[in-house]
């Protein structure tokens, strides 16, 4: 095992009291394998082993409040919920139908067909040229 700092190890100190508490607990020893192969463990084993150490009668206080530090002093992780993607664009469905009504009474209608043809490539219709297909819809088709 690689120590990252010299000095007093209370988390082993606490798995050996866990281990002599109750020396059949496997969680205890696959907590003392992995902190002796790793180095460490991980947020979540942390807080399995302070539940554990928290039975534990002769445990001194102290342990338990270092514990508790190092459990808080991780970082916590979690795994957020996947986004919902909401489109780029979105039609306009109201353009789209002027544009249908106007081009099946003319169908050869030059202006109109530009801007179907720019609609149908997800192009974003500017306020003047929806203001234009209204205008084309006034004259065209309202005075018949």
């Amino acid at each position: 095992m690689i120590k990252k700092k010299p000095g007093i190890d209370i988390i082993d100190k606490i798995l050996d009291a866990c281990y002599k508490h109750n020396p059949d607990a496997l969680f205890i020893m696959s907590l003392m394998h992995q902190y002796e192969e790793r180095g460490g463990l991980s947020k979540k084993q942390l807080e399995g082993l302070y539940l554990k150490a928290a039975n534990v009668t002769d445990l001194p206080p102290s342990w338990l409040a270092t514990l508790e530090a190092e459990i808080l002093k991780r970082p916590t992780r979690d795994k957020t919920p996947a986004v919902e993607i909401k489109p780029l664009y979105v039609k306009d469905e109201v353009a789209e139908l002027l544009m249908q009504e106007i081009l099946a009474k003319y169908p050869q209608h030059k202006r109109v067909l530009f801007l179907q043809s720019k609609f149908a490539n997800n192009e974003l219709l500017s306020l003047d040229e929806k203001k234009e297909l209204e205008k084309f819809h006034k004259l065209l088709l309202k005075k018949s």
